[in-house]
């Protein structure tokens, strides 16, 4: 039996001055929740859209003021969004009240984004497939490997967290993933895993894995279609690299 392992990088402060000001004394055209009305939600920074999630401020800070904050202190957005929730309750300006809503909300996008991804839906977007992918991984504090299992028609038969690792490596091993294709009965495949470092890029050891994992199923007739890396704010195709 085989086994491979693989070893897995901003806001600009338009607001700057405005913080000692209450949100409400600020431009209409910079306020949070104007600014997403007018311009829409990309237009806003990580901390402006978590200043819209928080709502309100604490004594002598501005709701941008605590999301400026929190950001630092937990280290980026990802971070923040993946805390455990003693962490999270135990910060100043949250509590299990934020925690609660914070968890819904990343529910629903997440099955908003596998609506596309139900069984017997046929995949007819890359980028959906890429999003829903983000949305499964990119907050995991371990590597982990997936499979997305396809029929002839590339339908969704099934997804599976097949292996799950430390912080920098995974292994993977060959057997296993032939062995749930078959259970499947799948035609193709999709792979997917996460860099926990936040590097979407592929390294040389995910490319020798594609490939040793690209010929184990072809002896059953399955293909491989892609395989995903999903990093801290994006991903990358094998297949759009050229790579497959």
């Amino acid at each position: 039996m085989l086994q491979f392992t693989w070893r897995s990088p901003g806001y600009t402060n338009v607001t700057e001055g405005m913080g000692a000001m209450a949100i409400t004394d600020w431009p209409a055209d910079e306020r949070p929740r104007e600014k997403l009305l007018l311009r829409g939600a990309s237009a806003l920074s990580d901390a402006e859209l978590l200043a819209i999630f928080l709502r309100t401020g604490v004594a002598g800070k501005t709701a941008v003021d605590v999301a400026r904050e929190l950001l630092a202190r937990f280290g980026g957005l990802r971070p923040l969004l993946g805390a455990s929730q003693d962490a999270f309750c135990a910060t100043p300006g949250l509590g299990m009240a934020k925690y609660a809503q914070l968890q819904a909300a990343m529910e629903i996008s997440r099955r908003h984004l596998g609506q596309s991804l139900e069984k017997g839906a046929a995949l007819s977007s890359p980028r959906d497939t890429e999003q829903y992918l983000y949305a499964r991984l990119g907050d995991r504090e371990q590597e982990v490997f997936c499979s997305l299992y396809l029929d002839n028609r590339h339908r969704v038969i099934a997804f599976e967290e097949l292996f799950q690792g430390t912080i920098n490596g995974t292994a993977v091993y060959a057997r296993e993933v032939v062995k749930r294709a078959l259970f499947h009965n799948a035609a193709a495949v999709i792979f997917a895993h996460n860099h926990p470092s936040g590097m979407a890029e592929p390294s040389q050891a995910d490319q020798v894995l594609t490939t040793r994992l690209q010929e184990a199923l072809a002896l059953v007739d399955v293909r491989v279609l892609d395989h995903i890396v999903i990093g801290d704010r994006n991903s990358v195709s094998f297949s759009e690299r050229g790579l497959l």
